[in-house]
């Protein structure tokens, strides 16, 4: 199939149109309105720094339901210590900084530096957020992504210490979950989301999902309820995975 090019006009082609691989459309640009547009849609930015700007939507969509959540033992272990302090919006910025320049990426980060601005005046709006670990004054780890409506799309995550980007993916499951959120967008899978319970549904029980979280009302993108205390994620968690296997 042709992937598609993208014109100034805030629209994308029917995501059952795209690539083998996910690939749906090439250029546009990343404004808010567009990036907001696209997650509605189930359709998602990414590509490396020496290419275009490319739109993806792949036939199977790794996500999390919050309920079904999995905290190994070790994990379990690392909440009850309650190693960092954990906030939300604390440092949108530095939280953001930080994923963009994760050791492991190295120099091909896709989070480039348009993309930073972008998710920094979504956040300003009240659309992104971020969920940050710190030990005394140091962040070092977090998370951030997109609220709209009960769906939160997940971005990017970094660590510098142990465990300290799956207690911020804890921290944000649990409020998640009191604030009645049905999915978590985790775009692609990794051994490391997996480990948390994400699981590979298709992009047709994807999008019929996101067709019921709200994510626009009355024609308007929908900014999801997010609040700025962060609570106790394994007080939260914990009753939901007892009798749950250990993997």
């Amino acid at each position: 199939m042709p992937v598609f090019s993208l014109s100034q006009k805030l629209a994308f082609p029917p995501t059952h149109l795209a690539e083998n691989n996910g690939l749906l459309a090439v250029g546009g640009d990343l404004s808010p309105a567009r990036v907001l547009c696209a997650y509605t849609r189930g359709i998602f930015p990414w590509n490396n720094p020496d290419e275009p700007l490319l739109w993806w939507a792949p036939p199977q969509r790794c996500v999390l339901f919050p309920r079904n959540i999995h905290l190994s033992r070790s994990l379990k272990k690392t909440l009850r210590k309650r190693p960092y302090r954990i906030t939300f919006d604390a440092d949108f910025s530095q939280c953001i900084h930080h994923c963009a320049h994760a050791q492991e990426r190295g120099e091909q980060t896709w989070i480039s530096r348009e993309m930073r601005d972008t998710y920094i005046q979504l956040h300003a709006r009240g659309f992104a957020h971020s969920v940050e670990c710190w030990d005394k004054d140091e962040m070092v780890g977090g998370l951030y992504g997109i609220a709209l409506g009960q769906c939160f799309c997940g971005e990017s995550m970094f660590h510098r210490r142990t465990d300290a980007s799956k207690v911020a993916f804890a921290a944000l499951t649990a409020h998640l979950l009191q604030h009645h959120y049905s999915i978590i967008d985790c775009q692609m899978p990794t051994s490391h989301l997996v480990s948390l319970g994400a699981q590979e549904i298709t992009r047709k029980r994807f999008e019929q999902t996101l067709s019921t979280c709200h994510m626009r009302v009355e024609g308007r993108f929908n900014p999801g309820t997010f609040g700025t205390e962060a609570g106790d994620p394994l007080a939260v968690l914990e009753p939901r995975n007892r009798g749950k296997k250990e993997r």
